[in-house]
């Protein structure tokens, strides 16, 4: 059982919704979303959507180091 089914709230600062994701801290931080310390980074529906919007291309460009 991990944390998120405990009731882990969103890491983000100002932000106390749910968590549905759990993500490396550094990975988020890099996105430009302004987390609290720590390894993980814990985010709601709408700063995972938020997450995947902001770093589209980089995984595009990953995919495609791996196709070729």
């Amino acid at each position: 059982m991990g944390k998120i089914s405990k009731g882990q709230k969103c890491s983000v600062i100002g932000c106390d919704a749910p968590a549905v994701r759990s993500l490396p801290a550094d990975a988020v931080l890099k996105a430009g979303l302004n987390v609290e310390g720590g390894r993980r980074a814990y985010l709601c529906r709408e700063h995972y959507k938020e997450y995947k919007k902001r770093t589209r291309k980089e995984r595009r460009l990953e995919k495609w180091k791996f196709m070729a």
